[in-house]
């Protein structure tokens, strides 16, 4: 049987039982890509999600990222843009993250809990108005220009409309409007005033909540 060996770093040659042998080839792509969100996948490794400007919303996995010497540290945060080489599994959604190059921390958005929340608001908007892996460029440059905005200003409704507005434009007008409800929805429940009886709306904020949450808690953490 002949015997396994490395080519060019990025090639395998596997046995097969009969004897031949077949090359197996990773696709290494580099893009640039904003950090939507992460989470756990094993006592040293995370499953990271990322809005892209080339490969649509994409999900991949950081080995090692849990670590404390790991190379990641430091440079997986809510809300980084960078530049990322990841190699594209053949057979799964679930790439494997090998290099970030952070960009733009947008270290504005941390500073106040109106940035945070109003930022993870339109991470909810994008993930539930956007398949995973389909290409759509403008959707990574309205993201990049939105954050600009909350690194240097605080949140208003205009901002949240243009927001709204532009998403429906690029992904279809219905089916952000019914994700539009939950920055009024917050904004209720912050005054004390019922959320919508909507169930679709309910649905969409309850999981909104959820994950700003989650946002919250990893912003309180730092400090």
């Amino acid at each position: 049987m002949p015997r396994c060996r490395s080519v060019n770093g990025n090639q395998k040659w596997l046995p097969y039982k009969s004897g031949g042998v077949r090359l197996v080839s990773r696709v290494n792509v580099t893009t640039r890509g904003i950090l939507l969100r992460k989470r756990k996948l094993s006592d040293t490794s995370l499953i990271v999600s990322w809005c892209t400007d080339s490969l649509g919303i994409l999900q991949t996995v950081a080995r090692g990222g849990r670590r404390p010497k790991s190379p990641f540290r430091g440079q997986l945060d809510l809300f980084f843009e960078a530049v990322l080489s990841i190699a594209k599994s053949r057979k799964s959604n679930l790439h494997t993250l090998r290099e970030v190059v952070v960009l733009n921390a947008f270290a504005g958005i941390r500073t106040d809990h109106r940035r945070t929340q109003a930022a993870s608001y339109f991470v909810e908007l994008i993930e539930v108005c956007t398949e995973i892996e389909h290409h759509e460029p403008e959707i990574f440059h309205l993201l990049e220009r939105a954050f600009g905005y909350l690194d240097q200003h605080d949140p208003d409704q205009r901002v949240i409309t243009h927001f709204e507005t532009e998403l429906a434009r690029i992904t279809g007008r219905r089916r952000v409007q019914c994700c539009s409800n939950y920055w009024r929805a917050i904004r209720m429940s912050h005054e004390g005033s019922p959320f919508s009886s909507r169930p679709a709306v309910i649905g969409t904020v309850l999981r909104a909540r959820r994950n700003l949450q989650d946002r919250q808690r990893a912003f309180t953490n730092r400090f």
